[in-house]
Order: C-alpha cells, then sequence, then structure tokens
C-alpha cells in the first residue's frame, strides 16, 4: 500500500489522499461531477462556489479524497439542494485496510459465491495460510511494509478465512504446484504450521486441496494463477491476478475458457487424497 504526497487546500489545510479509495468514495465523485456538469460549471467555477481548490474538487470526484461535512454541506447547496448528496454522504466509506484495490470486488463476490476455485504456482493460497506463513510472505514485500500495514494485511487475510467454515455449504477447492508446499518459505516450523493448517482445512468436507506435481509431463496450468467463483444467481466469474494489478473476468465466453482450463487441472493434479499424504509425507520429513 502506498500514500500519496498530502495536497494543501486553501479552504481547509491538509488533506492526505485516500490510499486506497473505496467503491462508494469513486461513486460519490461520480455523482458529484455528473451534478456539476449538469449544472455547467467547471472545476474551477464549482472550487469558487464551494471555497475548495481545483485540485480538491477533482480529489473528490474521482475518488481519492474523502470528502469533510464542509465539502458536502457546500455542494449540497451549489447543486440544487436536493438532499442528494447529504444522503450518499452517509454511506461513504474509507478502502478496506489490509485488501489491495484491485482485490476489493472479487473479495466482496466471494463472500456470497456458492463455490470458489483456486490455482496457485506461486504461494500457498490467501485463504489457505496460517498466521506465520500470511507473515513470512508480506515480510518479502518489496518495497517493504510498515509494522501497521503488515498488521492490517495479516488480520485482512485471516478474516478472509473466516469464509471456509462460516459457509459450510460453499464448495472451496484449490490446486496447487507442488514446488509451494516444498518451498520452506517463513524457516522450518512456520513450513511445519502451514502443513498442518492445510491438512486441518482438507478434513473438512466442502474443502478439496489438491497438489500438482513436479515431474509431470502435462500442465494445463502454464498461463500462470487463477480464481473462479459461481454466484447464487448461477453466473461463473473468473480473477486474473499479476504484479500491482488484478482483473475481474465476467465475459461468459473468456470465463467459461478459464472455467474449463481449472477442470483440466484438477484432472492432472493428485486426487485429495493422494495430495493428503504427499502432504503428510512432507510434513513427517521436516
Amino acid at each position: 500500500m502506498t500514500t500519496d504526497n498530502a495536497e494543501v487546500d486553501v479552504a481547509g489545510g491538509e488533506w492526505e489522499r485516500e490510499p486506497d479509495p473505496s467503491d462508494s468514495l469513486r461513486t460519490f465523485g461520480a455523482v458529484v461531477q455528473a451534478l456539476r456538469e449538469h449544472a455547467g460549471l467547471s472545476r474551477v467555477d464549482f472550487g469558487v462556489r464551494v471555497c475548495f481548490s481545483k485540485h480538491t474538487v477533482e480529489s473528490v470526484e474521482l475518488g481519492r479524497r474523502m470528502p469533510d461535512e464542509m465539502f458536502v454541506e457546500r455542494a449540497e447547496e451549489a447543486l440544487g439542494n436536493t438532499g442528494a448528496l447529504r444522503k450518499a454522504a452517509r454511506h461513504l466509506t474509507r478502502g478496506e485496510p489490509g485488501i489491495a484495490a484491485w482485490f476489493r470486488r472479487w473479495a466482496r463476490l466471494e463472500r456470497v459465491a456458492v463455490s470458489l476455485c483456486t490455482y496457485e504456482c506461486r504461494l500457498v493460497p490467501g485463504l489457505l495460510q496460517s498466521e506465520g506463513y500470511a507473515r513470512a510472505a508480506f515480510d518479502n514485500s518489496i518495497p517493504p511494509l510498515s509494522d501497521d500495514q503488515m498488521e492490517a494485511q495479516v488480520a485482512a487475510r485471516l478474516q478472509r478465512q473466516q469464509l471456509i467454515r462460516e459457509r459450510p455449504n460453499t464448495s472451496f477447492s484449490f490446486v496447487m504446484d507442488e514446488h509451494i508446499v516444498q518451498r520452506q518459505l517463513g524457516g522450518v516450523d512456520v513450513t511445519r504450521r502451514q502443513l498442518d493448517h492445510m491438512l486441518v482445512f482438507a478434513s473438512l468436507r466442502n474443502v478439496s486441496i489438491q497438489i500438482m506435481p513436479t515431474i509431470c509431463q502435462c500442465h494445463a496450468g502454464m498461463d500462470g494463477p487463477l480464481a473462479l467463483l459461481e454466484t447464487p444467481d448461477g453466473k461463473h466469474l473468473a480473477y486474473s491476478e499479476g504484479q500491482e494489478s488484478g482483473r475481474l473476468i465476467a465475459d461468459p465466453k473468456e470465463a467459461a475458457v478459464l472455467h474449463r482450463r481449472y477442470a483440466t487441472l484438477r484432472s492432472q493434479a493428485l486426487t485429495p487424497l493422494d495430495s493428503v499424504g504427499l502432504l503428510e509425507r512432507i510434513r513427517g520429513a521436516l
């Protein structure tokens, strides 16, 4: 997470940009912009009316700043006094701490999904990480995280895991490459605890864990990690993540290709029973 340099506002001193704008901030800003443009006002003209700088107006409209009460009241009066901005401002929230901005929409979809599937070739999937493993993963972040950032990210990751136990009727499927569980990220003790953590999850009826062996002639996951889910109304979505970015895939044809790819991965990986046996052997050798 990064925080831009604070800007000085002519009306009220320093306002810091939101480190991770939330959807509600972006929506509120879009409404302000639409009303301003409907009134035929430029950002400069509108800024004069509300006694805030053009830069502050722009930052609010782009969802980069949390508007204070004074901004909301003056904007309301300048744009027709309909009450719309006052009501919308009550629902404003800052970004979810510890969750990357590009991942938030997918994280919200996870909470209502009827099935979740994850393939990973980099590290243990977040929903299966022990606290020690999560800390070791975040400890390798570049640039380094502050203590507050570290705690926020670990807390957010552990909170996400509650999904698995809170939603026993949701099926969770995980496929990961063998080298992930062989790698001793954080040291031997962290690895032991991580394997124990995964074995506990693997014992749950709504969880399937499969390992893709290192020695294999066919591998359908050569294009990288992916996540899939099914919504309560039967829609199939996908999510692809890279460095400092993530993409929600809602196009039915594109999502269908990734769902077929995941099905092939499951057929190529060890069965859930054989995967548990492999995890137990790795754990026993430590």
